[in-house]
């Protein structure tokens, strides 16, 4: 019997055996998938059920009677418009400030070499194993001394800069874009900064996506930072507000769910604008080392 399968199996024709293995590949990157986005399903499924819904036993996972009344209650009862806009002009600032320090701090550090130069890019890169909350505390002083609490600047000053951007940026430009593109613009009497604005930030544009990405979801999801920065509920960001619909004992699950469905919208359109940038600067830096 076994003799008869074993031949079976070694009939197999090398192409047929490929599209097995790949049928295969294709089922558990399938299951992993529908894994991931389940917990995205329920919340929004959550959101569109009454609170009577909610609460029975066994849950279900389509709403029965679907309703919109979580999302009146949240957008009528709570400032959360103001805390999304809130949220965006600091996530879009932030994302803008670290863009911009990025690109010229790795482009720097990458083509203009010296000892001095090295070495503050060494401290710099030693600031990325030191956790935000270590220095948070006394940030939050300065911030106090100047006056910025519950404002956007306020929050600006925490996440103006990413080590971890520069980073990726100088591996890139030192990877390429080559030394002698540099030397021929200069040859023909370019200054430093157009070489910069019109030769390096274009080729910087697949990096330069992903890292705005990446600044984005950084700031959009801040929550310790806004927390202590925003003592009032006008200032608060998104993060901090949904987390007013958990007491110490009850959590409104409904509005909870609507709050947290609306927030995704944002999120989910600037990915799938900038999905292909993300990609593509994913693909082609330092990750992949």
């Amino acid at each position: 019997m076994s003799d008869a399968a074993t031949s079976r199996s070694s009939a197999l024709s090398p192409a047929t055996r490929q599209r097995v293995t790949d049928l295969a590949i294709d089922a558990v990157l399938l299951i992993f998938s529908l894994a991931m986005l389940l917990p995205l399903f329920l919340l929004v499924a959550n959101a569109f059920k009454s609170p009577q819904e909610l609460l029975q036993w066994p849950p279900t996972i389509l709403p029965r009677a679907g309703t919109l009344d979580n999302f009146r209650s949240v957008i009528g009862d709570t400032p959360l418009l103001q805390w999304v806009l809130n949220s965006f002009l600091f996530a879009i600032l932030s994302t803008i400030a670290i863009v911009a320090t990025s690109a010229i701090s790795g482009y720097v550090f990458g083509k203009f070499r010296n000892r001095l130069i090295n070495a503050l890019f060494a401290i710099i890169l030693a600031t990325a194993i030191v956790p935000f909350e270590v220095y948070m505390i006394p940030l939050y002083f300065n911030v106090q001394k100047l006056g910025l609490l519950n404002s956007i600047w306020g929050l600006l000053i925490g996440y103006l800069v990413m080590s971890f951007g520069i980073f990726l940026i100088r591996q890139y430009v030192i990877a390429t874009i080559p030394d002698e593109l540099i030397e021929a613009a200069r040859i023909d009497g370019a200054g430093e900064f157009w070489i910069f604005w019109k030769v390096i930030v274009p080729l910087l544009r697949g990096p330069l996506g992903a890292l705005a990405v990446l600044a984005f979801f950084q700031a959009w999801t801040a929550f310790a930072w806004p927390l202590i920065i925003a003592t009032t509920k006008e200032s608060y960001t998104i993060e901090v507000g949904l987390a007013l619909f958990q007491t110490g004992f009850t959590v409104d699950l409904g509005r909870l769910s609507a709050a947290a469905a609306l927030v995704l919208v944002p999120s989910v359109t600037l990915f799938a604008v900038l999905r292909r940038n993300f990609v593509q600067g994913v693909a082609s830096t330092g990750f992949r080392e």
